[in-house]
Order: structure tokens, then sequence, then C-alpha cells
């Protein structure tokens, strides 16, 4: 009996060891036997609507380049082309547009829009586009002309604007520069009703190419571009007559003094003698400054970057 003892308790101890083992395995599992988590990234949407690309503009013709012309200093900064040298080689190709009675204004439009009444025009020509950087260059280098602003000592002129904007339009010009440049190429400004009739067409159109007011056809407040694009970037806002960027892009100079229409006793800021009309609307205008009937002005020496102008002849 003294001999089983230890047998008995060697044995015990035996089982007890390998009941430990199997405990500490099962209390305290190794960590390659935990599984692994898997996180998914949350995907966070931009808070900020981005501005939409402008888009591509309507290819301009490739005129022949008029051969240079001798100039005449007319005492003022600009000059003046030779009558026999019309476009002192500006590219900027014009359309035809034949005369005739329209209606102008619109009693849809504000009370300086009113009454709509028969207007006649003669027939005339119309840039296709906005005066560009490009072509504004051509002129002051050729003149050595310096704007309104630039007389005054601003280094917020046309310049600012142009860097790599060719094919813009120019803006920060004066209706004095916008007038010396016409002269300049041969042409003049458009009148105020040369520009509705070339805006609107015989059928009267509240935007250049319709009644219904749609963003994706001009360059205006609601396109959301927020600033110039190249002339020419939405031909389906065309006018009737085919001209380019009538609404929105710039609003632009004419060479009327603004009066009231026939029968309207409306007491506005819009009417003066030291006034002219700007049509058009421009990139930061709303819907109601976008049609072709609505009538802003200012004076002649002002200019902004939403202003710039085309050429009549």
């Amino acid at each position: 009996m003294k001999r089983m003892v230890p047998l008995f308790a060697f044995a015990c101890l035996v089982l007890l060891a390998a009941c430990g083992v199997e405990g500490i395995s099962d209390a305290a599992p190794t960590t390659a036997s935990q599984p692994t988590e898997v996180f998914t990234p949350i995907v966070l949407e931009p808070t900020n609507t981005p501005v939409p690309p402008p888009p591509t503009p309507t290819p301009r013709p490739s005129p022949t380049a008029a051969p240079a012309q001798p100039t005449t200093s007319t005492g003022t900064g600009a000059t003046a082309a030779p009558t026999e040298a019309p476009n002192a080689g500006v590219d900027t190709p014009m359309v035809e547009i034949t005369g005739g009675t329209f209606k102008m204004g619109s009693d849809a439009g504000n009370a300086d829009s009113k009454p709509p009444h028969q207007v006649e025009v003669k027939s005339f020509m119309l840039d296709t586009f906005e005066v560009t950087n490009a072509d504004f260059k051509k002129f002051v280098d050729a003149a050595a002309y310096k704007t309104d602003a630039e007389k005054n000592g601003s280094s917020d002129n046309w310049l600012t604007y142009a860097k790599d904007k060719d094919d813009h339009p120019v803006v920060k010009v004066s209706w004095n520069d916008a007038k010396a440049f016409c002269e300049w190429a041969g042409k003049r400004l458009p009148t105020e009703a040369e520009w509705e009739f070339a805006a609107r067409g015989t059928d009267g159109f509240t935007f250049p190419w319709g009644n219904e007011f749609d963003p994706k056809k001009a360059n205006v407040k609601a396109s959301g571009l927020r600033g110039t694009t190249a002339v020419g970037s939405f031909p389906a806002g065309a006018s009737p007559f085919d001209i380019q960027d009538m609404s929105g892009n710039v609003a632009e100079w004419t060479s009327t003094v603004p009066e009231h229409y026939p029968g309207n006793t409306t007491d506005s800021k819009l009417y003066g003698a030291n006034l002219f009309v700007l049509r058009g609307g421009g990139w930061f205008s709303p819907e109601e400054q976008a049609t072709t009937f609505f009538r802003n002005s200012n004076v002649p020496i002002a200019g902004n970057d939403d202003l710039g102008f085309r050429c009549a002849k």
C-alpha cells in the first residue's frame, strides 16, 4: 500500500497539469486567432457646387487679313483710320441686317421698357461677336491709346482682365473708349433701336433665342460661371440674325442717350443727358436684365468687369 500512494499522486498531478493547460488555452486564446475587423471608409460629398466649365466657343471665321494702313492722330490718344481702310486690320465678322419696322419695348419689362411702340430702323451691319481683348489690343498698340481708367491712374483697367483671355470680350472700357475703338476700325456704336432689333428679330423675342429663359444659352448669373467666357461660347443662344452673346457675357454700350419712350412719364435714374444706354446684361445679370428689352445706362467714363461693346456700321 505504501508503494501505491506515490503512483496515485503522480497520476493526479499529470491529470491536473493536463487540465490546467487546457484551461489556460480556453481563457487566453492567441492573438492570431482573433478575427480582423474591416472598416469601410465614408466618402463625403462636397459641400459646395463646383463652377461648371465654360462651353466651347463657336469657331470664328478666318477672314483675309487687311494690309496695315497708316493712321492719323486725333490729338486725344485715339487715331482715326482712313475711310478706304475699313476695320483697320480687325477681323471681327459682321452681319448685314435689313432694316424695317419693329415693336420696341415691352409691357412685360420694367417701367423704363414701356410702352411697346413701333420703331423703324434702316439697314445696317453689326459685329457677330463682342469686341475681344485681342482686337482691342490691336487698337491700343496702333493708336498708342490709353483708356479712361488708365488716364485716371487706375490699375484696375482692361489689362487686368485681359491676361490669357484674348478671345474674351474686353471689359473695363468706358463709352469714350468704345467709341474711339469703333471710329478707329471704320465703324460706330449701334443705336439702342438697332441693338434691340438685332437681338429680338421680327418676332419680337423676349430673349435672343426665344421667349423662355434658359441659362444654358447665355452666360448670365444663373449659369454659374462667374466671369466672362470666350465670345461665341453659346451658339444656341444666338439672335434670329445669328449674332452671338446679345444676352449675357457682357453688357454693351450703345450710342443712344436714354429718353422716355412715347407716353412714358416714369421718374427714373435711367434718364439723363450725360448718360448712354447699356443693353444685353452681363455674366452676373439676373433673368430680368438678360431680356432683349431691358434698359440700363451709365456715364461715358464708367467701366466695369461685365461691360463691353460691339460695333455697327
